[in-house]
């Protein structure tokens, strides 16, 4: 791999073609969705979605003011970002990309071998001021590295997404770097949308909220009626919002579907609660209907991830019969940290409503995933477990 001076490259350049004359909803770029729900769609932007995706460098980023600094970081500065993501998803491709650069801020983006220690040693060289990860890689440098705050003392900053950080990580991360982990939901059609930002206490647990400037509404899909505070409606995006995409590419009947009547449906339930912090339920499908109850697999395994043996899991339902689903779980261990499903089937009965606990655990090795490590619910059976508890 060859490195190339920036400064040197640029001042070889002796003209330029000027930009081209875009409109706003002109197409931008492509991407395609992860296949979580289905066979991959593309998804079209517009040029209109970088001031779309601008709130997030507010309310979630919390970038520097020029000439801020911050620790050993030289003044002037700015921030610089180290990411540990891999540009094969949207996720990394607007966190490490196209939004830090919009704002004019530095990324340090690693594509070679990494371990745990690869992550804190590249914020200590570079002076970052912003990490950028997903929980797995949170856990794993409080799994295997002694970092501290005393060996990345410019980092002000830590961002999580892709999957739900638990309430263990995160508690664990702020009592060694004395930092909290600021959590975003996003999806390909709208980028990062809902997150927690410095101007709110973290709730673990919640999505956040909207980001101001995104007039994100929870509807009845049926009625169009917005969901009073505490009950359950579908997360809805006014088609007005600069920050959404333009169409699925070649699929104008699945646009239609869910972009109609001035609203994107994303197909993604959640609920406030009486202080307006949102909590994400997941998609219809997700969702399990146990005896009568409605059950958000995202609140079970965050409360499962608690147990310190727990590195992973996924809750699903199982059918018992005709027309009746249990909720189950599965559990990834960590290594050398052996549990018992009953201890999981007790530590679910003590920390979650009955209705919420697990009637089954799995042990398991590995979840059915996408390309970019998200779980496949919808593949996941007995045929992956190693071994099975029922309470």
């Amino acid at each position: 791999m060859t490195a190339i001076d920036l400064e040197s490259a640029l001042a070889a350049i002796g003209a330029c073609e000027p930009a081209a004359d875009t409109a706003i909803d002109d197409p931008a770029y492509l991407v395609y969705t992860s296949g979580t729900t289905g066979y991959p769609k593309g998804v079209l932007h517009g040029h209109r979605s970088l001031v779309g995706r601008t709130p997030a460098a507010t309310y979630w980023f919390s970038f520097l003011e020029h000439g801020d600094h911050v620790g050993d970081s030289p003044a002037g500065q700015g921030d610089r970002i180290v990411h540990s993501g891999k540009f094969n998803w949207t996720y990394v491709l607007g966190s490490a990309l196209m939004d830090p650069l919009f704002h004019g801020k530095t990324v340090i983006a690693h594509e070679g071998k990494n371990d745990a220690e690869t992550w804190p040693r590249l914020i200590a060289k570079h002076g970052a001021t912003i990490f950028i990860g997903v929980p797995t890689i949170y856990r794993q440098i409080l799994q295997k590295t002694a970092f501290t705050k005393a060996d990345v003392t410019t980092l002000r900053h830590c961002m999580s997404a892709g999957e739900h950080l638990s309430d263990e990580v995160f508690g664990l991360w702020k009592d060694r770097f004395g930092l909290d982990i600021f959590e975003a939901v996003g999806m390909s059609e709208f980028s990062y949308y809902l997150s927690q930002s410095k101007f709110r206490p973290i709730r673990p647990g919640s999505a956040g909220f909207p980001q101001p400037g995104h007039d994100i509404r929870l509807l009845d899909p049926e009625t169009l009626a917005e969901v009073p505070a505490g009950e359950e409606g579908m997360i809805c995006i006014p088609e007005s919002d600069p920050g959404l995409f333009l169409r699925y590419w070649n699929l104008e009947e699945e646009t239609a579907k869910l972009k109609h009547d001035g609203w994107f449906f994303t197909g993604d339930y959640a609920r406030y609660d009486a202080d307006g912090y949102l909590w994400f339920l997941g998609r219809k499908d997700d969702i399990i209907k146990s005896f009568g109850y409605r059950v958000s697999p995202y609140e079970v395994e965050r409360v499962l991830k608690g147990h310190p043996a727990v590195a992973d899991c996924a809750c699903v339902g199982e059918a018992a019969g005709k027309d009746k689903l249990l909720v189950v779980a599965y559990v990834i261990t960590h290594p050398g940290r052996g549990v018992a499903p009953d201890e999981l089937l007790a530590y679910g009965k003590e920390h979650l409503a009955a209705y919420k606990a697990p009637k089954a655990v799995y042990l398991a090795k590995d979840f059915p995933r996408t390309k970019n490590g998200k779980i496949l619910r919808r593949d996941i059976s007995p045929a992956i477990a190693t071994s099975r508890s029922t309470g």
